[in-house]
């Protein structure tokens, strides 16, 4: 079943990835992280979708993240970001999705390299590994491999300049975002706010065979008309 799901995922033509890493520089080592505690109990379930949750890393980072000297995301040291890979999360068909299915084997220093610019944080990479990867693929290896042909095939929406249009709204974010991706149904890109109303992610639905699908109410959020400000972190 594992072996499908890698090999569904490969057959998404990769396109040009947007440049949401600005200037990211892998530093030659990187600390590990300690290994994740689940937080919740392990449910293991089957597979009826995924949620690609992508997060905007400068509302992240607003306040004391910024000055954390371990905080590649935030920090500057490697680069500065826009749009960042939080996870990947299968779905169950109805009730709570599979999660906690294994800790081990742990992701190693190349997994961590290989998907820092990715995912700039490696307790993230591990964390995202054990709650939801362990239950769609035997090693981490094969989950970040699904992960990125996803995160490549998209292109991302210029944060930056949206947030800069008077009267923003969440539909002019979810027209930004397919516009550039055809392949996407406005279903299917679902937007979460947070306080003040600044955008937090964007969680992009995918059915069994990794094509989009509508996403649920509650992963699709606010309707189009709903006011939107985009933190720019400057």
């Amino acid at each position: 079943m594992r072996r499908t799901l890698i090999a569904a995922a490969a057959l998404l033509a990769p396109l040009p990835a947007s440049a949401q890493a600005y200037q990211c520089r892998v530093p030659p080592k990187i600390a590990m992280p300690e290994q994740a505690r689940p937080d919740g109990p392990r449910i293991s379930t089957p597979i009826g979708g995924y949620t690609l949750a992508v997060s905007w890393s400068p509302e992240f980072c607003r306040g004391a993240r910024a000055r954390d000297p371990d905080n590649y995301q935030c920090n500057t040291r490697i680069g500065r970001f826009g749009f960042v890979l939080h996870g990947l999360w299968p779905e169950a068909p109805q009730g709570r999705p599979p999660q906690w299915c294994a800790i081990e084997p742990r992701p190693t220093q190349e997994d961590l390299r290989r998907n820092l610019c990715m995912t700039p944080v490696p307790w993230l990479i591990e964390h995202e590994w054990a709650k939801h990867g362990s239950c769609m693929a035997r090693r981490p290896e094969g989950y970040f491999k699904v992960a990125s042909i996803l995160w490549n095939s998209l292109t991302l929406p210029e944060g930056d300049r949206l947030s800069r249009k008077a009267g923003l709204t969440v539909g002019d974010l979810r027209s930004a975002f397919t516009a550039a991706n055809a392949a996407f149904p406005r279903a299917s890109v679902g937007v979460v706010v947070g306080n003040g109303g600044y955008l937090r992610e964007l969680y992009l639905c995918y059915g069994r065979d990794f094509l989009p699908r509508a996403c649920s109410a509650r992963s699709f959020g606010p309707k189009d008309d709903t006011p939107l400000k985009i933190w720019r972190g400057l």
